[in-house]
């Protein structure tokens, strides 16, 4: 895809995420619809970085703990510190990551993104969660016959369809081998205050939000049949949290659940 397919006027999920977490990849469009969100969810630019460092601790467990060394994250936005492949490789050199988005600007900065260990192995894919079956068959540094954890952060909730949401999850596991894994976070209303949740609720009604929230008993159903990591479902800031780090956002700040979980 070329750059002349990058729409400027037409807000992106990876490049409000962008704007939310500092950066300087986005433009207008972006930032009017993040301060939007905002209005109605006034924690978005910390549910930002909690969901960056619940990435970067579950692929730390991932790449630490399990012996996985081969990881497609889908959704993965624009380059920022600490990504996949740089915590992936920094507990295993040899590790092989596929970074998949379906923006154009990430395309552009995708030579950030495609640097590697010289004992593994880092690929850019342009392609949508919406067509698994194409993603699945571009995966060529991927071996398909060992375990790969399939990361899902902060992605999903903007298809509204939920159960052709779950079709989607499922058929990219479903192609994966067992011992593979499944990490995802998603908005959810569940931890807002009546009136926190109103507002998110009046933002999708008026089309100001392009993020639909799952409840837990809708989130739980995107790991049915794999074994969830201790502490299972949690509020992203409650997943195994690091003691060390500098912000600990409550689950009302940071209002995703997330979860691991194995392919038996």
């Amino acid at each position: 895809m070329t750059i002349d397919k990058l729409d400027t006027g037409v807000p992106h999920p990876a490049r409000r995420y962008n704007y939310w977490l500092g950066g300087k990849d986005n433009f207008a469009a972006d930032r009017e619809s993040g301060d939007l969100l905002a209005e109605s969810y006034p924690a978005a630019r910390i549910a930002a970085r909690a969901n960056r460092a619940f990435l970067q601790r579950a692929v730390g467990f991932l790449a630490g703990e399990t012996g996985v060394r081969q990881f497609l994250d889908i959704g993965t936005g624009l380059p920022t510190a600490d990504n996949t492949h740089q915590v992936a490789q920094r507990i295993a050199p040899e590790s092989r990551i596929v970074y998949v988005d379906n923006d154009p600007m990430v395309m552009v900065h995708a030579r950030a993104l495609l640097t590697s260990t010289p004992e593994g192995e880092t690929r850019y894919l342009e392609a949508d969660l919406r067509n698994p079956q194409q993603i699945l068959e571009s995966l060529e540094i991927l071996d398909l016959s060992q375990p790969v954890a399939l990361i899902l952060v902060a992605v999903a909730h903007f298809l509204p369809d939920h159960p052709h949401s779950v079709g989607l999850v499922r058929t990219l596991v479903d192609a994966l081998p067992s011992g593979s894994y499944l990490t995802m976070t998603m908005a959810t209303t569940d931890l807002l205050t009546p009136e926190l949740k109103a507002s998110w609720d009046e933002s999708l009604r008026s089309g100001r939000s392009d993020v639909h929230p799952r409840t837990r008993t809708e989130f739980a159903q995107f790991f049915e049949g794999l074994d969830f990591v201790t502490p299972g479902i949690a509020p992203i800031s409650e997943w195994r949290p690091d003691p060390t780090a500098e912000e600990h956002p409550t689950p009302v700040e940071a209002s995703l659940f997330g979860a691991v979980a194995r392919k038996p």
